[in-house]
C-alpha cells in the first residue's frame, strides 16, 4: 500500500513565455518557479520519503533538488517520465498552435493525437504508467515516494489511477509545482489529492493500523479519521 506524491515541475521560463518547451534543452525555472520549488520542503515536512524519481529534464531536477538534498536522497532519473516529445511543435508559441487541426484532436480525442515528428499521447501514458507501476513495486507497503514530471505526463497517470479513458484526461488540471497523491493497492489505486498548490500533505500518511483491507473502499465514504 505505497503512497505516491506526484509533483509537477515549478514554473519554467517557457511557461512564462507561452512556449511549448517539450524536450528542448536549457529550459530551467524562472524566478516564480524557484520560489515555488523553495516551498516544497516545508509543504512535505513530516512526510518520510523513501525515494525521489525525476524526469531527466532540467526544470524537474531543479524543482526537487532542494527537497532531495534536505532528505539526503539521490534522485533517480527516469527517462519514461520525460516530457511529451512534441516533435515539430517543440519551441513554438502555444497561441500559434491553436489554429492547427491537430489542436482539436489534442483537446477532444487525445488518445488519437500523434505530434508530427514526435510521439502520441497514448504512448506517453503507456510509458509513464509502466514507470510508475515499476517504481511502486520497489517501495514497501506504508512507504511514500515522490516523482517529479510534467503536466501531460502527470495528467495521464492520474487518468489511469481514476479509471478514466485518456480522452478524458484534459478534464484534469495540474498546475506548476502542484502536488497530487495516489495510494496504490493490490486491487485499485486511491486518488487522495489532485492539483494541490498550497497545503502540506502530512495528513495523507498511510495509517499505521488500517481498519479494513487496504484494497477496500470505505462504504459510505471516508470518516476522515487521522
Amino acid at each position: 500500500m505505497a503512497t505516491l506524491i506526484l509533483v509537477r515541475h515549478a514554473r519554467s521560463s517557457a511557461n512564462g513565455s507561452g512556449v511549448l518547451a517539450g524536450r528542448a534543452p536549457g529550459v530551467g525555472l524562472d524566478e516564480t518557479g524557484r520560489g515555488q520549488a523553495a516551498t516544497l520542503p516545508s509543504r512535505l515536512e513530516g512526510v518520510p520519503l523513501k525515494r525521489v524519481v525525476v524526469s531527466p529534464l532540467q526544470r524537474c531536477q531543479e524543482t526537487v533538488a532542494g527537497l532531495a538534498a534536505g532528505r539526503e536522497l539521490e534522485p533517480v532519473v527516469e527517462q519514461r517520465l520525460s516530457e511529451v516529445d512534441y516533435g515539430d511543435w517543440t519551441g513554438q508559441k502555444i497561441k500559434d498552435l491553436t489554429g492547427e487541426e491537430l489542436w482539436k484532436v489534442v483537446q477532444q480525442h487525445p488518445s488519437a493525437a500523434v505530434f508530427p515528428g514526435g510521439e502520441g499521447l497514448a504512448e506517453v501514458q503507456a510509458r509513464a504508467v509502466a514507470a510508475v507501476r515499476e517504481h511502486d513495486r520497489q517501495v514497501a507497503d506504508n512507504e511514500v515516494w515522490l516523482l517529479c514530471s510534467h503536466g501531460d505526463v502527470i495528467k495521464s497517470v492520474l487518468a489511469d489511477a481514476l479509471g478514466l479513458h485518456l480522452d478524458s484526461f484534459q478534464r484534469i488540471v495540474v498546475d506548476p509545482c502542484s502536488v497530487s497523491v495516489v495510494r496504490y493497492t493490490e486491487t485499485r489505486p486511491f486518488v487522495l489529492k489532485v492539483n494541490d498548490t498550497g497545503s502540506d500533505v502530512s495528513g495523507l500518511l498511510p495509517p499505521a493500523e488500517p481498519e479494513q483491507s487496504s484494497s477496500d473502499a470505505v462504504v459510505g465514504g471516508s470518516t476522515g479519521k487521522a
